[in-house]
């Protein structure tokens, strides 16, 4: 080989680096300023239309024509008066109990129903609407694609150039996701501004959009994540968004001195009378430890201690200390054989032992083996002419201290039979009337909700216990059924 020299070398990389960057610079819709990109808009627009398929399936589809039609219509009208009203937007409700809000490139809006449950009027929608069609706008997602391919090629030459740099590649990687958590809250501090000024322009209170950041707050407390440091935070503090956005709103309303700007809190209500609130016991639930799936017959415990996280794709279990998991899910093989084959040769296992066994009367493969600096344990069980797996996961040291537990947890795989566990109801959000000046705290009483449940209740309601309500009030509570489910106590919370 030819010795390479490393002055011209570099300058090489800058003059490509430097031709590259003047020939990918596009004007931003919202700021009319010329930003780095990348992508290109039929691209972006690809990569939404790509992505829409896999989402739905990771989330499902929450099927309610009321709520769907409530989102579209409201979601057009806003991006009627968008800074891009050109491409094609497309409005959807998740099947998902997280309170989470998003969009991708290209137009597609997706909200769970999670979030809807706690919403308490229109106008606190509309702001996360105009949130949200705010990253599409401002085009956020296309800029970070763009700011992290050159942050990788830039990391790569470095690595090319410097033996010295590539000793501490790992560690320069970690560097730079620390540098662009400044460019996450910047775009998040600008979509809150345009959901201010979308949604006032199309005639709501954005001062609801605030008090929604107080809910987000008290959701952030109550899943056991503390306070979250405003600093370190990939988005704006609830509280500092709060104090923004007020004032944002402020001056977005004298823009329309004459303008009637609307809250629609009784409509909303109304509307989500009946949403299914929390965990969909059909796809699987959880009560005292023990994981039942009513649709597909079978049940495994959960380890004590261990977090669980349910998908339609598969079932995700953690320990707090976060040095092993196990991943439960669906086999698109047909026989047992089949699919420990093809899971040792997609992953390269270095397999160190295998065999056959019995679960439950089910016939069953295992195999162990490492995998890069892991130590897997999978077992392949056969129910129902189906192929189930479970992979048990942890650092080759770790692995002892864990082994048992993945052990424990997979032979306990069995069939449900028990019809009080497969005949279960969901809990739905029901919409009730203050008859007399009380408190939410005494109407939660009166309807013998459960004390432990109150805060819940309150945070679902946008209130507090000691809130007054006047007679003729609408507030929420959780409908209780004879044959209710106890979901799983840890709160999945996502900030949109």
């Amino acid at each position: 080989m030819k010795k390479v020299n490393i002055k011209h070398l570099t300058r090489l990389l800058l003059l490509v680096a430097i031709s590259f960057i003047a020939n990918s610079c596009a004007r931003n819709p919202v700021t009319g300023k010329r930003d780095f990109m990348l992508m290109s808009e039929k691209r972006e627009v690809a990569m939404g239309k790509q992505s829409d398929p896999a989402i739905q399936a990771s989330f499902g589809v929450y099927k309610n024509a009321r709520l769907q039609t409530f989102i579209h219509s409201k979601g057009q009208s806003m991006a009627r008066i968008s800074h891009r009203n050109n491409i094609r937007y497309e409005f959807k409700v998740l099947d998902s109990p997280v309170v989470n809000a998003f969009a991708v490139p290209g137009g597609y809006v997706y909200f769970t129903r999670g979030i809807l449950a706690h919403f308490n009027n229109e106008a606190e929608f509309a702001g996360v609407l105009g949130h949200e069609i705010g990253h599409i706008t401002a085009r956020h997602s296309a800029k970070q694609y763009s700011k992290s391919i050159v942050a990788q090629v830039g990391l790569i030459a470095g690595m090319v150039l410097s033996p010295q740099f590539a000793q501490y590649g790992e560690l320069a990687s970690q560097g730079l996701g620390l540098l662009f958590l400044k460019f996450g809250r910047d775009a998040e501090s600008q979509s809150d501004r345009l959901g201010v000024e979308y949604s006032t322009k199309i005639g709501y209170d954005s001062k609801e959009m605030a008090s929604f950041f107080h809910t987000l707050n008290r959701l952030s407390s109550k899943s056991g994540a503390g306070e979250m440091p405003t600093f370190l935070s990939t988005h704006p503090h609830p509280l500092d968004r709060f104090e923004k956005v007020g004032e944002l709103t402020k001056e977005w309303q004298s823009k329309f001195p004459k303008k009637k700007f609307h809250i629609n809190r009784n409509s909303y209500l109304k509307m989500i009378d009946g949403l299914l609130y929390g965990e969909d016991p059909k796809q699987g639930y959880v009560e005292r430890n023990v994981f039942y799936h009513p649709d597909l017959k079978f049940q495994f415990p959960v380890p004590n201690q261990w977090r669980l996280q349910n998908s339609p794709q598969q079932v995700q279990m953690g320990p707090k200390t976060q040095d092993a998991a196990i991943i439960f899910s669906l086999a698109q093989e047909k026989s047992l054989g089949e699919a420990a084959g093809k899971f040792v040769q997609q992953t390269q296992l270095k397999v160190r032992n295998s065999g056959d066994t019995q679960v439950n009367g089910l016939r069953t493969k295992w195999v162990v083996g490492d995998y890069q600096d892991m130590t897997i344990l999978t077992y392949f069980i056969n129910y129902n002419n189906k192929i189930y797996k479970f992979h048990g996961l942890a650092k080759i040291a770790d692995y002892r201290k864990h082994q048992r537990t993945f052990e424990t947890t997979f032979k306990a795989f069995n069939k449900l039979t028990d019809q009080s566990k497969i005949n279960v109801m969901p809990e739905r959000i029901k919409i009730e009337t203050a008859t007399s000046s009380t408190t939410l705290g005494a109407e939660l009483k009166k309807h013998k909700i459960d004390s432990k449940r109150h805060n819940e209740l309150a945070i679902l309601n946008g209130m507090e216990l000691s809130s007054k309500l006047k007679s003729g009030t609408l507030y929420k509570i959780v409908e209780k059924k004879k044959k209710l489910f106890i979901k799983n106590k840890s709160i999945r919370l996502s900030f949109f």
